[in-house]
C-alpha cells in the first residue's frame, strides 16, 4: 500500500499560525488516534513545543537573511562587513594631524652676534609629545632649528652689561596622533592566504613590515594590486623645487590590512618563494607584439597597473620572523584643543658636531625644549551610524575608484584612509564664478567633544593629495571650509489642564534635544516642521503654538552670521541653508528654550 501524500502549508512562520496548522493537521489526518485538545493535556504540550521550536527557527532564518544584505542589516558589525565587500572601509581609528610649535634656548656665540650655531640641533622625526588629555603625538618630519624658516629672538641678557646671553629659536613641524610600536611574530611553514593578527590594539597606521631576511612587505588596497607608488629622492638639479619623484614599483610581497571587531589582521596571498615565477615582471613586448609574426593580437590584455605576471596574489611569508612597525593611539579620542600639547615625552636630537660638543651644554639645550600647538589637532571623528555607512558604501561602490560626479567626490572623501585623518561632513558644488570646471569641496571636522570645527591645513592637504589620485584630469579642486552656523530653538506650547508646567517643559526639551542633536549635512535645511512633530505627542502638551530658530550669539558660538528670517521658506516649514552652510545646535541644554502659555 502506497503512503498517502499529505499536503503541508509552508507559509506558517509564527507560533500561533504554526500551532494552529499542527492542530488542524492532527484533527484531519489522525481523528481516531488523538482527540484530547484540552490546553492542559500532554498533547497540547507537544503541539506548543513544536510550534515554539518552529517559531525560533523561523526567527533566526529571517534574522540571518536580513543580516546578509546591506539595506536590511541592523547589527553594526554586519553593516561594516557587507560595506567592506563593496570596497568601502570604515575608518575605525582615524588619526588627527596638526602643526606643533617648538621653542629652544641656545647660548649666544663668543662674538655675541647671534646664537652659537654649533649648538643648533635638529629635532628628529619620531619624537613623541603628550597632551593634557593623555594623548600622544609623533613628529613626522625633522625640525631644523638652523633652517631659514626658524625665527630667532633674544632670550636673556646680562642685567649689568646688557650683553645677550641666550637666544630663543622658534620652529614648526608636522605631527600626527599616536606613538610608534614594534611587534615580532614567529611564522611557521608555508600557509596559503596566511592571516596574521596584531590583536586588539588602537591601531592607526602600519609604518613598515619586514622579515628577518630583509624583505619588505607593502600595503595595498587589494591583493590583486601589484604595484605601488613610492617617493624616490630626487638627485637631479631640480631637487630644490621637486624633492621627490613618484615612481611605480611592482611589489610581489604585499598585504591587505583588515580590522574586524576591533582586531587587526594582515592578510597575505598564497604565493611562496618556491613557486614564484623566475621572471615575474611582465615584458610589454610580449603583450603588445605577437612574436610569431602576426601584426595583431588575440585575447591578450595589458594593464599598466599590473606589472607582475604571477597570479598568486603576492608572496606570503613563511619560516621567518615578521617585524611589524606600527603607530597606535593611546586614547580613544585623539583630537585636542589649542595649547594642550605641552609635554616632551621622547625628544630625539641630533647635533652637527655632536662628538666635539660639551655634554653639559648639549643637555642644557635639550632641556630647554618647549612645545605647543597653536591650532587644534583635528581629524578624528565619531564613528558613523549604520545608515551613514550604508549610504557611503553605496556611493563608494558607484565611484569605481574614480571621481566623476559630485557623489563620487563625496564617497572618496569619506573613504580616505584613517592614517590621513577623517572628515565629519563634506559637500561638493561647482564654482559658478569660474569659467573652467572648478569644483568647490566644502569640509568640516569635529572636536574632541563632538562639536563642529574647521579642518586644519594639514588635514585638507592630505585630502587633496588623496583626491588627486582619482579625479578627472580636467577637474580642479578647491577645498574650502564650510560655515558653521550655530542656532537656538524657541517654542511655545499650550499645556493640558492640571498638568505640571515645569515637567512639560523638561519633557519637551528632552524630546527636542534627542531629535536635533544629529549633525546635519552641509547645505541641508533646518526643518522646523520636525519641531512640531516632536512636541505634539509629548505628554501634557495640548497644542504647539509657535516654533522659531534664531542665530546663536556669544563667545561660545561661531562668528558666522546668518539671516534666519530671509532664509525661512515661504510656508515657514524650514530654514534654507546656503551650499556652504552647516547648522549646529551646539549646546542643547542652553540653546533649546521653551515656554508655556
Amino acid at each position: 500500500m502506497t503512503k498517502k501524500i499529505v499536503p503541508i502549508d509552508y507559509t506558517n512562520r509564527d507560533f500561533d499560525s504554526i500551532r494552529e496548522a499542527l492542530e488542524n493537521f492532527t484533527k484531519r489526518y489522525y481523528p481516531n488516534t488523538y482527540r484530547d485538545f484540552n490546553q492542559a493535556s500532554f498533547g497540547s504540550l507537544m503541539l506548543d513545543t513544536v510550534a515554539y521550536v518552529g517559531d525560533i527557527l523561523s526567527f533566526y532564518l529571517d534574522y540571518q537573511v536580513n543580516e546578509s544584505f546591506l539595506d536590511s542589516a541592523i547589527e553594526y558589525s554586519n553593516v561594516q562587513r557587507i560595506a567592506r565587500q563593496l570596497g568601502f572601509k570604515s575608518s575605525t581609528n582615524p588619526s588627527s594631524h596638526g602643526i606643533l610649535t617648538f621653542y629652544i634656548e641656545i647660548p649666544s656665540s663668543t662674538t655675541g652676534l647671534g646664537p652659537d650655531t654649533s649648538l643648533n640641533p635638529i629635532l628628529q622625526a619620531g619624537s613623541v609629545f603628550g597632551s593634557s588629555g593623555g594623548g600622544m603625538y609623533t613628529l613626522l618630519d625633522d625640525v631644523d632649528f638652523t633652517g631659514a624658516a626658524a625665527q630667532i629672538v633674544v632670550g636673556s641678557s646680562d642685567p649689568t652689561t646688557g650683553n645677550v646671553l641666550t637666544y630663543v629659536v622658534r620652529a614648526v613641524g608636522r605631527a600626527v596622533s599616536g606613538r610608534g610600536g614594534v611587534t615580532r611574530i614567529e611564522l611557521g611553514s608555508f600557509k596559503r592566504f596566511r592571516r596574521v593578527s596584531l590583536g586588539k590594539i588602537n591601531l592607526s597606521d602600519i609604518i613598515k613590515v619586514t622579515d628577518i631576511e630583509g624583505n619588505e612587505y607593502f600595503e595595498v588596497d587589494n591583493l590583486s594590486q601589484n604595484i605601488i607608488y613610492k617617493a624616490v629622492r630626487n638627485t637631479t638639479a631640480t631637487r630644490s623645487t621637486v624633492p621627490n619623484i613618484l615612481k611605480a614599483v611592482p611589489v610581489a610581497r604585499r598585504y591587505v590590512l583588515e580590522t574586524v571587531d576591533g582586531e587587526t589582521f594582515l592578510q597575505f596571498g598564497y604565493g611562496s618563494t618556491d613557486n614564484n615565477l623566475t621572471n615575474p615582471v611582465v615584458d610589454p613586448t610580449e603583450v603588445v607584439l605577437d612574436l610569431s609574426g602576426r601584426n595583431y593580437t588575440t585575447d591578450l590584455e595589458f594593464d599598466p597597473t599590473k606589472l607582475i605576471s604571477t597570479d598568486k596574489f603576492g608572496i606570503a611569508p613563511s619560516d621567518t620572523t615578521l617585524i611589524i612597525e606600527y603607530r597606535f593611539n593611546t586614547t580613544q579620542d585623539v583630537n585636542t584643543a589649542t595649547n594642550t600639547i605641552s609635554d616632551v615625552i621622547e625628544g630625539n636630537f641630533k647635533f652637527a658636531n655632536q662628538g666635539a660638543l660639551s655634554p653639559v651644554k648639549r643637555d642644557v639645550v635639550i632641556g630647554s625644549l618647549e612645545v605647543s600647538n597653536e591650532n587644534p589637532f583635528v581629524g578624528d571623528v565619531s564613528l558613523p551610524s549604520s545608515e551613514e555607512i550604508k549610504q557611503r558604501a553605496y556611493g563608494y561602490f558607484a565611484t569605481q575608484n574614480r571621481a566623476v560626479t559630485a557623489q563620487d567626490y563625496q564617497a572618496l572623501t569619506y573613504s580616505m584612509p584613517a592614517k590621513y585623518g577623517a572628515i565629519k561632513r563634506c559637500a561638493v558644488g561647482k564654482d559658478a564664478d569660474e569659467f573652467k570646471r572648478n569644483i568647490n569641496l566644502y569640509v568640516i571636522s569635529e572636536t574632541s567633544t563632538g562639536k563642529l570645527t574647521l579642518a586644519n591645513v594639514t588635514l585638507k592637504t592630505n585630502l587633496k593629495n588623496w583626491l588627486l589620485q582619482h579625479k578627472m584630469i580636467s577637474d580642479t579642486i578647491d577645498i574650502l571650509d564650510a560655515r558653521i552656523v550655530n542656532y537656538t530653538l524657541h517654542y511655545e506650547v499650550m499645556p493640558t489642564l492640571n498638568s505640571n508646567r515645569f515637567e512639560v517643559i523638561n519633557q519637551c526639551n528632552r524630546a527636542v534635544a534627542k531629535e536635533f542633536t544629529t549633525i546635519l549635512d552641509i547645505g541641508e535645511p533646518l526643518l522646523l516642521s520636525d519641531l512640531y512633530r516632536v512636541l505634539q505627542p509629548v505628554p501634557g502638551v495640548l497644542d504647539v503654538i509657535s516654533v522659531e530658530a534664531r542665530l546663536a550669539d556669544g563667545p561660545l558660538y561661531s562668528v558666522s552670521s546668518y539671516d534666519f528670517d530671509a532664509a525661512l521658506s515661504a510656508d515657514g516649514r524650514m530654514v534654507l541653508a546656503d551650499k556652504n552652510v552647516i547648522f549646529e545646535l551646539k549646546y542643547p541644554n542652553l540653546d533649546i528654550k521653551g515656554s508655556v502659555r
